[in-house]
């Protein structure tokens, strides 16, 4: 039986931390960016000899349409004991997510052809700004980080993106595109600020992978 939990309470807000990440990872890319508006109900369940388990009920922004938003269900399942196995994640969004081929398309495009590789560095700067052209990069980076949050995430962290330090292209010989990022991210419990190695290979038609961090 799954018990009630305050929304405020901090193990929910944690695992719902992990929820977007790989949400972000699944569903984000440069044209689109999910954050939590809000989280409305929290249940866990603890399964005997298998590990923690919470039922989400989420409602996220797109933080390029403010006015669109959309809820979503998950559950996440942290395993116990185990330090190195990812918290199985499951995410159903309820409605539909606004549609970036177009962005998609551009930005492809954009990057084809650019005659050096993008190099870019402190997304967003000192003063949290982002330069409108690397937007769909910050975002990249987003989908990149959900993939590392998802992956290192226990009960007791909540990662944050907090800069994309430093992130460049690498030129392929096949259609995808690859952005090497190093991310600064900030787990809020330990207040600590680590630095990840992230490499992202990312195509409009088949989304976003990791290749390794």
């Amino acid at each position: 039986r799954a018990m009630e939990l305050p929304p405020s309470h901090f193990p929910a807000a944690r695992a719902a931390a992990v929820a977007v990440g790989y949400l972000r990872y699944l569903r984000g890319g440069p044209g689109r960016g999910l954050e939590l508006r809000e989280l409305r109900r929290a249940r866990r369940q603890d399964i005997d000899d298998v590990g923690h388990k919470y039922y989400l009920e989420l409602e996220l922004e797109d933080v390029l349409d403010k006015d669109r938003t959309v809820n979503c269900t998950a559950e996440v399942l942290y395993h116990l004991g185990s330090k190195n196995s990812a918290p199985d994640v499951q995410v159903t969004v309820q409605g539909e997510l606004r549609s970036t081929e177009e962005a998609d398309k551009e930005f492809y495009n954009w990057i084809r052809s650019l005659e050096k590789e993008l190099v870019a560095e402190n997304i967003p700067d000192s003063h949290g700004n982002v330069p409108p052209e690397l937007e769909p990069i910050h975002l990249l980076a987003w989908v990149a980080s959900g993939y590392v949050i998802w992956q290192n995430s226990t009960e007791n962290t909540k990662f944050h993106l907090a800069q994309v330090k430093h992130v460049k292209q690498v030129k392929r010989s096949d259609e995808d595109l690859q952005f090497d990022f190093v991310v600064l991210l900030h787990e809020m419990v330990s207040q600590e600020v680590l630095p990840w190695q992230v490499t992202l290979l990312w195509h409009p038609q088949r989304g976003a992978q990791v290749s390794q961090s």
